[in-house]
């Protein structure tokens, strides 16, 4: 079984130490480490491989938003998980937008936890129901331009379906059965979507599509 190797990034030791221990019995996860900020977390992202890095947002130094920033310009394809006291729409939105794919409250059970690290680690947004209430909420007064014809016209058919299923919560393995394709095709449909739709990752995809795809 391959383990879902975590990355802890928040200034509190004892918040560190109680999610270590809601590890404990998961054979699946593994916590190969922890940073008390977002300064030493970068750093040790320069030598360790990580699945999901979970990053608490009131951080010293550097906040996490601006830590989260800095991971996704030199790994677009990393996994992170939002932990965080605080459930302000504002915050969930700006978290999101940075390129996090997940927003978890630290007040939350852990078995909601542990789905939420699965669901990201095989790259699914992960956010609980009352969080998602309030990203729409600041979807709908957000800024983002309105989808035009010719930005429509600028993505294939296959990359709509793509993006499509990729809103609907399919990791690119599951959206690759469901199309008969191969993984790595599926990957780089992706990123000509963002390239093309002018976006930083896939989490913005994701809000995008949301925003903006009209139900069929």
């Amino acid at each position: 079984m391959n383990k879902i190797k975590i990355l802890i990034v928040d200034d509190h030791p004892m918040m560190r130490e109680a999610l270590q221990t809601a590890f404990e019995g998961e054979d699946d996860l593994e916590m190969i480490g922890e940073a008390p900020d977002a300064i030493k977390a970068l750093k040790m992202l320069e030598t360790i491989k990580t699945d999901v890095i979970m990053m608490d947002l009131l951080l010293p130094k550097m906040s996490g938003l601006e830590a989260i920033e800095k991971i996704m310009e030199n790994d677009p394809n990393a996994k992170i998980l939002v932990l965080s006291s605080m459930e302000n729409e504002e915050r969930v939105v700006s978290a999101i937008q940075a390129g996090a794919l997940g927003y978890f409250p630290k007040t939350a059970p852990r078995t909601y936890l542990l789905e939420a690290i699965r669901k990201v680690a095989d790259g699914i947004p992960y956010l609980p129901s009352g969080i998602t209430l309030k990203l729409f909420q600041g979807l709908r007064r957000s800024k983002m331009a309105p989808l035009t014809d010719n930005t429509q016209e600028s993505l294939t058919s296959r990359q709509q379906e793509i993006l499509s299923l990729l809103a609907e919560g399919h990791s690119d393995d599951e959206i690759a059965k469901l199309l008969h394709l191969e993984e790595s095709t599926v990957r780089a449909h992706i990123h000509n979507i963002l390239r093309r739709l002018g976006l930083k990752n896939r989490t913005q995809a994701v809000a995008y599509a949301h925003h903006h795809l009209k139900a069929e």
